[in-house]
């Protein structure tokens, strides 16, 4: 039976603008076990990171209210104080941050930085050196003496990818979180990239929440699939059902998207509209339904969408519009039969 790592319910971030708070996260629910690639997949402005960011307490208290319970290992994080927190981020949660070069410091060499990362939670780590070596060969960086001398300009993009993932390893936490850890990376880099997140998972026994927007990524390395719209999970399913079988709108939308999914002298689709603003977010309605323009506009008001059911096991889809959707030339081919 798998072991339960990460629970999160019902968590609600507000964010204060113009002295009014708006709520970016509305009642999202997402388990992770140990050993488990769980992806969270939307559109830039969903809530992916802000979501993130919640689990590691990096959101100004000043201007945020995170509500609900988001428990590791059984010990809750919501409302712990920042000293607190500090006894989680690296040893019990390990980040990975989308964009190396500005999450390092550039007036510090890779092996400071990596020792610096073991030391603030481990105190005088006994053979420090050492284990900055060890890191930077188990994520596959060669030559790892002369690396840890280097700064960070002074490495490729892939490279330095890989000196964040040593630094989130350093401690060996139980959860990682990687926030598009592939971004503006070649193809090749990418692939190499995912394969090391893998091995190491699986190696360390860790749960890993993958962030990202690229589909393709999650075919890759995802074990189950929760899929956001407007800071709210709209499908949940393990990986293979949902490419295989998905309902809601927003997901069928993503995939048709995709272009890996576009057929030989075929158009590429574009989702239309946008993410809407936060002041336009009505978190019991499904937001996405306002950008199929073909739907019926009495759908679209009708359709509450309150919570996930369970459509089949383990399948979660948020509404009853799914049950309508067809694309245009769906409808088309429908017609003809």
């Amino acid at each position: 039976m798998a072991e339960e790592l990460l629970e999160a319910r019902d968590v609600s971030v507000d964010f204060r603008i113009k002295g009014t708070y708006q709520t970016a996260l509305a009642g999202v629910n997402l388990t992770i076990d140990r050993g488990q690639v769980l992806a969270l997949v939307g559109e830039s402005g969903s809530g992916k990171s802000t979501f993130a960011m919640s689990i590691m307490g990096l959101h100004n208290p000043e201007l945020t209210k995170v509500t609900g319970s988001i428990q590791l290992n059984g010990e809750e994080l919501i409302g712990l104080t920042e000293e607190q927190y500090d006894q989680y981020r690296g040893n019990s949660v390990g980040m990975i941050f989308q964009d190396p070069l500005s999450s390092l410091n550039p007036l510090m060499r890779i092996g400071e930085q990596i020792a610096e990362a073991i030391t603030v939670h481990n105190g005088k780590a006994q053979s420090v050196s050492e284990h900055v070596l060890n890191l930077l060969t188990e994520v596959g960086i060669p030559d790892s003496d002369r690396v840890a001398k280097q700064y960070p300009h002074e490495l490729s993009g892939g490279m330095r990818q890989r000196v964040m993932i040593a630094m989130a390893l350093a401690n060996e936490p139980d959860l990682i979180i990687a926030d598009e850890p592939t971004t503006a990376l070649d193809a090749v880099i990418q692939s190499q990239i995912l394969d090391l997140i893998k091995k190491i998972q699986q190696k360390k026994g860790a749960g890993v929440l993958l962030i990202t927007h690229n589909l393709d990524v999650v075919a890759e390395i995802a074990d189950e699939v929760a899929v956001m719209y407007a800071g709210q999970i709209v499908e949940k399913a393990p990986v293979e059902r949902l490419f295989n079988n998905p309902k809601h709108p927003y997901t069928r939308s993503l995939l048709r998207a995709d272009p890996e999914n576009v057929q030989a002298g075929g158009e590429l689709y574009a989702i239309p509209g946008t993410v809407p603003s936060l002041s336009e977010m009505d978190h019991h309605k499904d937001l996405f339904l306002q950008r199929v323009p073909w739907l019926d506009q009495k759908l679209v008001d009708a359709d509450v969408a309150d919570t996930l059911t369970e459509i089949e096991p383990d399948h979660y889809v948020r509404g009853t519009a799914w049950q309508d959707f067809a694309f245009p030339d769906e409808q088309e081919i429908e017609g003809q039969s």
